[in-house]
């Protein structure tokens, strides 16, 4: 029944299983497309919700999946298209954070807050650091 819902998404199902990978890969991708993604907060919040310790196995997976396949080179809509672009990634994750949403602290969204204050390059150095 698993693999019935998950159609499609095998390769971020992948590697959202190797998390030292899926923060490596989160990071370089969003140095170089953060400016583009006006869901670049809400992305950083779900990253630190992942993350966190305090977060349910089961919220963990789901969202680890949805970035994952926002890190994944290649998509349903090629990320390199403008304007369409990101438009895949942006309702997979949308759809993983209204699917978890109480679990998604104001502290995971403050941080996301002060991650793109200090600028993405810092708070990679600080997530890494953690």
């Amino acid at each position: 029944m698993a693999a019935e819902q998950s159609v499609g998404f095998e390769p971020a199902d992948r590697l959202a299983e190797d998390r030292d990978s899926v923060r490596r890969r989160f990071w370089r991708k969003l140095k170089r497309v953060a400016a583009h993604l006006p869901f670049t907060e809400d992305l950083l919040a779900a990253y630190y919700c992942a993350f966190d310790r305090q977060t349910p196995r089961h919220v963990q997976a789901s969202l680890l999946g949805a970035i994952a396949y926002f890190i994944l080179p290649f998509d349903f809509i090629p990320d390199v298209m403008p304007v369409l672009g990101f438009t895949d990634d942006a309702a997979i994750l949308a759809t993983a954070i209204r699917m978890v949403a109480s679990h998604i602290t104001p502290e995971h969204r403050e941080a996301a807050r002060a991650a793109l204050k200090r600028g993405v390059e810092e708070a990679e150095e600080k997530a890494e650091a953690a």
